[in-house]
Formats: structure tokens, sequence, C-alpha cells
């Protein structure tokens, strides 16, 4: 049984610290108006100050959810928001999900990075079977990056779930097995020593 727990995570560009209301200024601005554009759960009513606090306490009161933000070494900013999600104890399972990225950091080190070390830590230090991750289907950036992370595509999720506007979303679900990490781990490490340390 998998016991997922708030942690301090490192990588060769990034810190990964556990979401605290502390980082609620720091991270609203690596957000603009697109960033929630495709969440069907939480999100924040309006990206002021107060507004997002909010949201930072809502999503680390999220049932089944550890959060972490990445702080870039070099510069000391942080770059990007993750969460392990869906925790299933019992089923040595998780997703990885309600991740963004600053803008100007999209397309750089920081998601193979993030990503690499999530699942290193989910599979190797937590013993997972299986990491899950999803998207909206309209989302084909989204839909890019996990493939791309070495995920392999389940299916479709029809009206899986509907956002606050209303809009009922079809959702693309991904995953990586146990016995596909090693692979995975070393397209992702290729992907990192590639991309190099600075955007």
């Amino acid at each position: 049984m998998i016991d997922v727990r708030p942690v301090r995570l490192e990588t060769r560009s990034l810190v990964l610290e556990p979401l605290s209301l502390d980082h609620s200024d720091e991270l609203l601005e690596t957000v603009d108006e697109n960033t929630f554009q495709f969440y069907m759960g939480i999100m924040p009513a309006t990206l002021s100050p107060a507004d997002f606090r909010h949201y930072i306490g809502q999503t680390l009161a999220y049932p089944n959810t550890v959060s972490v933000v990445a702080r870039d070494k070099a510069s000391g900013k942080l770059v990007a928001k993750s969460s392990f999600m869906d925790i299933r104890a019992v089923h040595d399972g998780l997703e990885i999900g309600m991740t963004w990225i600053a803008a100007p950091m999209r397309g750089t080190y920081v998601n193979p990075e993030m990503k690499l070390e999530m699942m290193r830590h989910a599979f190797e230090d937590l013993g997972c079977v299986r990491v899950q991750l999803k998207t909206d289907m309209r989302n084909l950036q989204s839909r890019a990056a996990i493939l791309k992370a070495g995920a392999k595509f389940e299916g479709t999720l029809r009206k899986h779930g509907i956002r606050p506007d209303g809009y009922v979303r079809d959702t693309a679900m991904y995953s990586v097995i146990a016995e596909e990490w090693p692979e995975v781990k070393r397209l992702l490490e290729d992907r990192v020593a590639a991309a190099g340390s600075q955007p």
C-alpha cells in the first residue's frame, strides 16, 4: 500500500517543494488567463491575489491530493505547479495532474525534469504499479506533452466532467505502468539531457 506524503524532491535544475499558502503570491505570477481553460475541477474565481490564495487553500484541502511547486535553481523563481492526485493507496496507483507551467518555461527543461522526478518518486520511492495522466480532449498541447513524456493513450472517457462554465468535457486518459517505467525513464532522461538547463 503506497503512502503519499508531502515531500521535497530535487532535479538538476529544479527543487520541488510541498505547496503551501505562503506560495500564493509568487505562484500567481506563473499563471495567465489561459492557465485554467481546460480544468474541470477547482480553479480560482478570478486571478486576484485574494481569489488565488483561496484557490490554493482549496487545493491543499483537496482529497487524495499532495501538491508541489517547482522552483528553478538558477533564477530562484517558481516556474510550475503539479500534484500527486487520485491516490489509490490500496491499489498502488496515483495520477500526476493539476499541472501548469509558466508560459516562458513551456517547451523547456521544466516539464521533462518535473515529470521524470515525479514519476521516479512514484515508481521507485512509493512503489506504484500505475501512474496515470489525463487531460481535456481539446487540449492538444497537453495531449502531445503527455505522449512525449512516454505515457500510453488508453482511451476517451466520454462526458467525463462538467466545467464551471457548463461545458461537458471528454477526457483523454493515459498511463505508465511499472513494467514500462525503465524505458520511460530512459526516454525522459534523454529529453532532459537534450533540453539542457536553460530555456
